[in-house]
């Protein structure tokens, strides 16, 4: 297919949960990959918080509704000769079928770049899919399908698909965002009142059933395929909770660390045939459930676009997802299209870590403590943070320290919490899987059960969570055992104090934190640990764990780079500090990323280098190229 001289790309509307400033960065890369290659872009969204919509970013911008009949209009008068929908979300994806069925491609000479409709649908369709995965010998989970013309047929095949599932059960909807209708259900109650919500929510008026398998696994890898079908794996993710919980309420961390290789592969291997046999063009996301034992995997979903994963997966990475995904659209091969980090590979060079991401939800229930504060599969979270260590428990208690919300540090309980794990240890352990139930808490909940005794094993039997993951928080809580235990003299003279005090910051644990748990003041183990040198060290983020050198990589610190000679030089002068807004939240959202990507381009213009510090992975300002030098850290003192 010819090259497009003119592209009109759809933007992802307002802010919800499960569509936030990641489609603002996936929009604005794709319009400035597009630019470079000489194409006019046209943009279509109507969120005026975005930086997509500047009108510095694209050719043409348009604040309008995104309905077909608007979209038509502005088709009919800009003549653009290509659309690019899977940039902007599930809302976008949806309206370029809509686009479809209302004959929008037949009335003018346009076309769906990158993913073909027949792929969006049979990704999105989730009979389709099922159908596709039988096809290919990729197994799901036992399921059925309820839809129907009318009420009575809908609820027979409900009561079809519940007779042969059982109970629980999970309610999937059809192309919606976030698993908006969707959810675990346990009793015929839930079971009727999900269904229903869920045929509410589905733009086609469908939901899979689908049997619960509790205790398993969440595994995604985000893909990338081109139009010669060159396959990659670009990230490999895993949920800490167990299947359940949406992956945007879970703590995800990058790359696996639980999985043997052989498993790992396969599971790679998997998701590199669903993309092909889908004939994607551009990224996806795959989602897969293992089971304990390892033994069997079943394929839950795909998203069939550039999704909030794919913005974790490109920052966790330094792969510009976006922007490759934008200019495969075009006809662009992997093969061709250069690395912008490292200025010498190629986008069909898989990314190497030498690094672990981990990434934490944020909830909003500070602003509405009445809520239920369960999770399941609908997801509840309104922003994320990440963070980057050389360990899984350092890049937690980043992460921790980056989530901007009171009682969120490693050592935050609250105090009803001693009395109800004193009537758990009471009763012989009843009562605590109850207390371990998905929620906004149960991460410290969990940590508190640890520092009470409570075993791995018990903590495992009631949460299901990987041992690999709990053995990793208890050696979290030995650390902080260890220095509670040493008080005052962790910042003593003797190699027993300055070891620990050595391993506790490697930890990434905060001197704030520290002083609480020791007892001394802060500023006293800030100034030993200048005396002892225990500064950080700044890591690089460029794709390759260091194979072949970067030109716009990025940095994050960590204890155990200290003292190593620095791995790049100091930003040419005069510079300046441009400090992010950290995760969207109610009250706080994109407008602010706006207001520092706009600062840095500004100060770069004038001839300034703009040193970006952010913790949010959806953002532009996070981006490989929207300042001088990015540092993905926790907006703390």
């Amino acid at each position: 297919m010819p090259r497009p001289k003119s592209v009109l790309i759809i933007g992802s509307g307002p802010v919800v949960i499960g569509q936030a400033a990641e489609f603002d960065y996936a929009g604005t890369q794709a319009c400035r990959a597009l630019r470079a290659e000489g194409i006019r872009t046209i943009l279509v969204n109507s969120n005026p918080a975005t930086i997509m919509t500047d009108p510095s970013v694209a050719d043409a911008v348009y604040l309008e509704p995104l309905t077909v009949e608007v979209i038509e209009r502005i088709i009919a008068f800009e003549k653009p000769e290509g659309l690019l929908a899977g940039l902007g979300g599930q809302t976008a994806l949806n309206l370029a079928v809509a686009l479809s069925d209302a004959g929008v491609f037949d009335r003018h000479p346009i076309r769906l770049l990158g993913t073909p409709l027949t792929a969006i649908k049979a990704a999105e369709d989730r009979e389709l899919f099922r159908a596709m995965c039988d096809r290919i010998g990729q197994p799901t989970a036992p399921s059925a399908i309820v839809e129907g013309e009318t009420p009575a047929a809908r609820d027979a095949a409900a009561t079809t698909a519940l007779a042969q599932i059982g109970l629980p059960a999970i309610v999937r909807p059809a192309f919606t965002l976030g698993g908006t209708g969707g959810g675990i259900v346990v009793t015929e109650e839930e079971y009727w009142e999900r269904v229903r919500s869920g045929l509410r929510a589905s733009p086609i008026g469908q939901v899979m059933v689908e049997r619960c398998l509790v205790g398993w696994q969440e595994i995604e890898y985000e893909v990338m395929r081109d139009a010669e079908g060159t396959c990659i794996a670009v990230c490999s993710m895993e949920n800490v909770d167990p299947l359940g919980v949406h992956t945007g309420d879970s703590i995800v961390v990058a790359p696996v660390q639980t999985l043997p290789d052989p498993v790992h592969q396969r599971l790679r291997s998997a998701s590199l045939d669903i993309i092909r046999a889908l004939g994607v063009e551009g990224g996806c996301n795959v989602q897969l459930a293992l089971s304990p034992d390892y033994r069997d995997y079943v394929v839950i979903e795909v998203n069939p676009r550039v999704s909030r994963s794919s913005a974790l997966a490109s920052k966790a990475t330094g792969y510009p997802i976006a922007r490759v995904a934008a200019q495969i659209a075009i006809g662009r091969t992997l093969r061709e299209i250069p690395n912008a980090v490292t200025g010498t590979t190629v986008a069909a060079f898989e990314p190497a870590l030498d690094y672990i991401v981990v990434k934490l939800p944020r909830f909003p229930f500070d602003k509405f403590p009445g809520a239920d504060r369960l999770l399941g599969s609908q997801m509840k979270a309104t922003g994320e943070v990440m963070a980057i260590d050389r360990t899984f428990g350092a890049a937690l208690n980043k992460a921790l320290r980056s989530m901007e919300q009171k009682g969120s540090g490693p050592t935050a309980e609250e105090a009803s919490w001693d009395g109800e794990l004193s009537a758990i240890a009471a009763h012989g352990g009843k009562g605590l899987k109850e207390f371990l139930r998905p929620s906004d808490s149960r991460l410290w909940r969990l940590l508190a059960a640890m520092r009470r005794g409570v075993s791995e094993e018990e903590i495992h039997a009631a949460t299901g969570i990987t041992r690999w993951f709990l053995a990793e928080f208890a050696r979290l809580i030995s650390i902080e055992h260890r220095v509670r235990e040493a008080g005052r003299t962790l910042i003593g003279p003797d190699p027993a104090s300055i070891s620990l005090l050595a391993t506790a910051k490697r930890s990434a644990i905060g001197d704030e934190d520290l002083a609480r748990i020791s007892g001394l003041d802060e500023a006293r183990i800030t100034t030993r640990r200048a005396q002892l040198g225990l500064t950080p060290g700044y890591a690089m983020v460029d794709t390759c764990a260091a194979e072949f050198a970067a030109v716009t990589p990025y940095f994050y610190s960590t204890f155990a780079a200290a003292g190593s000679p620095a791995e790049a030089p100091p930003v040419p002068r005069p510079a300046a500090l441009v400090i992010g807004s950290g995760p969207v939240r109610i009250g706080q959202g994109i407008e602010f990323d706006y207001c520092a990507v706009r600062a840095a381009e500004r100060l770069r213009e004038r001839g300034w280098s703009a040193v970006m510090v952010n913790s949010n992975p959806e953002t532009v300002s996070t981006d490989f190229d929207a300042s001088t030098r990015l540092y993905f850290e926790p907006l703390d003192a």
